[in-house]
């Protein structure tokens, strides 16, 4: 009993001085999100087309080994120029809530900068499913992210990433059409406090 006793009381001190070295930074984060559009029929053509995203972020980091996790809520607008043969072109945009969870590495430079990398799982969930075309959005996406940034004097960070879609995103309304998924590229800012 007193070796278990003293094990659990070893086991807690190191949790605690780890917790200790840890480092919470809660913030904002906003950026450009440039969409491409891909559906399983020829019939399509679409666009590359600009969008945004804005929301609060949370890192967590263990300093000693370099590794953390970084979680947002974004607001997230997305959009793409669609040409469907013998109808013309029309706009889809995409009005999400969006919840990325990256694991990230990072590499410090010095005590004014230090690279990292990142990768994770993000989900969608559509808040406004309203489009002028005969297109609807699924009510939930799943997606990746892959890229890397840099963070300035521990509170600017930089970033560019890819964010690769599973499965569909949506649908035309008219089968024949089918169906398309969206990737885009995302560059990001972010502010922590």
């Amino acid at each position: 009993m007193k070796k278990l006793f003293s094990a659990v009381i070893i086991a807690l001190a190191l949790m605690f001085s780890v917790n200790a070295n840890a480092q919470l930074q809660f913030g904002v984060k906003g950026g450009l999100n440039v969409t491409q559009m891909s559906f399983n029929r020829d019939v399509l053509n679409s666009s590359n087309r600009a969008g945004f995203y804005i929301g609060p972020t949370v890192k967590f980091t263990l300093p000693i080994v370099g590794l953390g996790v970084d979680a947002s809520a974004l607001y997230d607008q997305r959009s793409a120029t669609v040409e469907v043969a013998d109808a013309g072109e029309e706009k889809l945009t995409q009005k999400q809530i969006i919840l990325p969870i990256n694991l990230r590495y990072t590499i410090g430079l010095s005590s004014v900068a230090s690279l990292y990398f990142f990768a994770g799982p993000q989900f969608g969930f559509n808040v406004d499913k309203d489009n002028d075309a005969d297109w609807t959005w699924k009510g939930s996406n799943i997606s990746a992210n892959l890229g890397g940034g840099v963070m300035l004097l521990n509170h600017l960070q930089a970033n560019v990433n890819y964010n690769i879609g599973f499965g569909k995103t949506g649908e035309f309304k008219a089968s024949e059409l089918g169906h398309g998924r969206s990737n885009g590229w995302q560059i990001g800012l972010a502010y922590y406090f």
